[in-house]
C-alpha cells in the first residue's frame, strides 16, 4: 500500500487535534486533561526542533561559504537577498493597509465590546509584558540591532535561539576566514562541518516522523486554551481582513514563482506545506527552521550555497506575515480608538516604521505585539490607549499569529528559489528518507 504523504499525515493530525481539543472544552477536566497528558509531548518535539537549529545554521553556513570558489558569489547572495527582503516586507505592508483601509473592520466594533475587551485582557500579564518589552526596545538607540547583531561571546550565543543573528554574523566571519586560510589547511574543519550538516539533517529527518502526532498535541492545547468564544467573534471581521491580507501574498509569492522561477506555483506550496503546516502549529519561524532548510534543499532543490545564508537571515529579519498584520491591526486599533490619526502621513510612517521594525525587533520574544506598540509610539498614538489597543487585538493574537507565521516561512522559501535562480543555483530535488543508509547498520540475525 502506497504511503501517505508527509503533508498529508500532518493536515490529519491538525484536523484531529482541533476536533479533540474542541470536545475536551466542555467536560471540567479536558482542559487539565489536555495540558498535563497531551500537550507535553507538543512541547518536547518542539523542543526538538529548537535543539537542532543551531547547529544546522552553523554546519549548513560553513558548508555553503566554504564551498563557494568566488568569494564574491557571497556578497552577490547577501545584497539580493537583503534587497528583496526589503521589497517583499513593503508588498505585504502595503498590502495590509490597502485591504484595511477599504474594508475598515474597526467601524463594527461596539463600545461594549471594547469595553468587556479592556476589562478582560488590558491588565493581562501577556499584554503588559509587551509593553515591557517594547518600552525598552523603544530606549535603545536607532543602530542597536546592529550593535545587538554582534556577539561578545561566540558559546553564549550558541545557547540562546533568540541571538540567532549573532550565530549568523559569527559562522559567516568563521567561514569567510577558512576560505582565506587556503583549500588545505581548511579541509579538516570543512570535512567535519561537512559531516555535521549530514548528520543534523538526519536528525531532522528522524524528528519529522513524529510531526503528526505533535501537531495533534500542539492544536489540541491551542483549542482547550483559546479565548472568550464570543469575544473572537466580536472581531471576526478584523481577522478576516488579517487573513485575506496574508492569502494575497501567498498569491504574491506563487505569481513570483511562476514568473520569475519558471516552477509550477502548486508544486512549490506542495514541496513546501510541511514546513508551512508546522509554522502554523508552532508559530515560530526559528522553530520551524531546520523543516524549512530541509524541504527547500532536498524537495524544491536550492543549492546549500544560497538556503544556508537566505534561510537563517530570512527566519531572523524577514516577516511579511507580521508586518502586514502591524499594518492591519495600527489602522484597526486607530479606527476604534483614534480615528483623528487617520491621515497619510501616519500612514506611509506605518510603512517605514514597520519595515525598520520587523529587521530591529527580529530577536525580540512576541515580536509581532511588540513591534506594534513601536509602530504605535512613531505615529504619536496617545501613551494611555496602549493597554487598551493591545487588549483589542490580544483576544485573537494566537490564531493570526499561528497564520502570519505559516506566511513569513513561506516568503523566506520563496526569496530562497528567487535567489538560487539568480545566481544560478537552483537545480533539481535530491530527496533522502530517513531510512536510506539504515540497511547496512541494521545487523541481521546469524544463519
Amino acid at each position: 500500500m502506497r504511503k501517505l504523504e508527509l503533508h498529508w499525515q500532518i493536515l490529519i493530525g491538525m484536523i484531529l487535534g482541533i476536533l479533540f481539543g474542541f470536545i475536551m472544552t466542555y467536560p471540567s477536566w479536558g482542559a487539565k486533561l489536555v495540558s498535563d497528558w497531551i500537550q507535553p509531548f507538543g512541547d518536547i518535539f518542539v523542543k526538538f526542533l529548537k535543539l537542532i537549529a543551531i547547529p544546522l545554521i552553523i554546519a549548513s553556513l560553513v558548508k555553503g561559504i566554504s564551498d563557494l570558489k568566488d568569494i564574491s558569489k557571497f556578497r552577490n547572495i547577501g545584497l539580493r537577498t537583503i534587497g528583496i527582503y526589503i521589497g517583499t516586507t513593503i508588498v505585504a505592508i502595503s498590502i495590509g493597509l490597502i485591504l484595511v483601509n477599504l474594508l475598515k473592520p474597526g467601524d463594527g466594533i461596539a463600545d461594549s465590546t471594547i469595553t468587556k475587551l479592556s476589562e478582560t485582557f488590558a491588565s493581562d500579564a501577556g499584554v503588559t509584558s509587551k509593553l515591557e518589552m517594547a518600552n525598552r526596545q523603544k530606549e535603545s538607540g536607532p543602530l542597536q540591532f546592529l550593535v545587538d547583531m554582534v556577539p561578545d561571546n561566540a558559546f553564549r550565543a550558541f545557547a540562546d535561539n533568540g541571538l540567532m543573528l549573532q550565530v549568523i554574523v559569527f559562522t559567516i566571519i568563521f567561514a569567510i576566514s577558512m576560505l582565506l586560510i587556503g583549500e588545505e589547511r581548511a579541509k579538516p574543519i570543512k570535512n567535519f562541518f561537512d559531516s555535521l550538516n549530514f548528520v543534523v539533517l538526519k536528525m531532522v529527518d528522524l524528528i519529522m516522523l513524529t510531526a503528526p502526532y505533535a501537531v495533534f498535541a500542539l492544536l489540541a492545547g491551542v483549542m482547550v486554551s483559546s479565548s472568550d468564544p464570543e469575544l473572537l467573534l466580536a472581531l471576526l471581521k478584523y481577522s478576516g481582513v488579517v487573513i485575506l491580507g496574508l492569502l494575497m501574498m501567498i498569491a504574491f509569492y506563487t505569481l513570483v514563482v511562476s514568473v520569475y522561477t519558471k516552477k509550477n506555483p502548486l508544486w512549490f506550496l506542495k514541496e513546501i506545506s510541511p514546513a508551512q503546516l508546522l509554522a502554523f502549529s508552532t508559530s515560530s519561524s526559528a522553530a520551524t527552521l531546520p523543516v524549512t532548510m530541509e524541504r527547500v534543499e532536498e524537495h524544491i532543490g536550492v543549492d546549500k550555497e544560497v538556503s544556508s545564508f537566505v534561510l537563517p537571515v530570512g527566519a531572523t529579519i524577514n516577516m511579511d506575515g507580521t508586518s502586514l498584520y502591524q499594518g492591519v491591526a495600527a489602522v484597526f486599533i486607530m479606527q476604534v480608538l483614534w480615528p483623528e490619526g487617520l491621515g497619510l502621513s501616519n500612514q506611509l510612517a506605518i510603512i517605514l516604521t514597520a519595515l525598520l521594525a520587523s529587521i530591529g525587533s527580529a530577536a525580540v520574544p512576541g515580536a509581532g505585539m511588540v513591534m506594534l506598540v513601536i509602530v504605535l509610539e512613531a505615529i504619536g498614538f496617545p501613551a494611555d490607549l496602549y493597554p487598551i489597543a493591545l487588549a483589542l487585538i490580544f483576544a485573537v493574537d494566537r490564531p493570526l499569529d499561528m497564520c502570519r507565521t505559516v506566511i513569513n516561512i513561506t516568503g523566506d522559501a520563496m526569496v530562497s528559489m528567487v535567489v538560487a535562480k539568480s545566481v544560478g543555483k537552483l537545480g533539481q530535488p535530491r530527496v533522502e528518507d530517513w531510512d536510506d543508509y539504515y540497511q547496512p547498520v541494521k545487523g541481521r540475525k546469524d544463519k
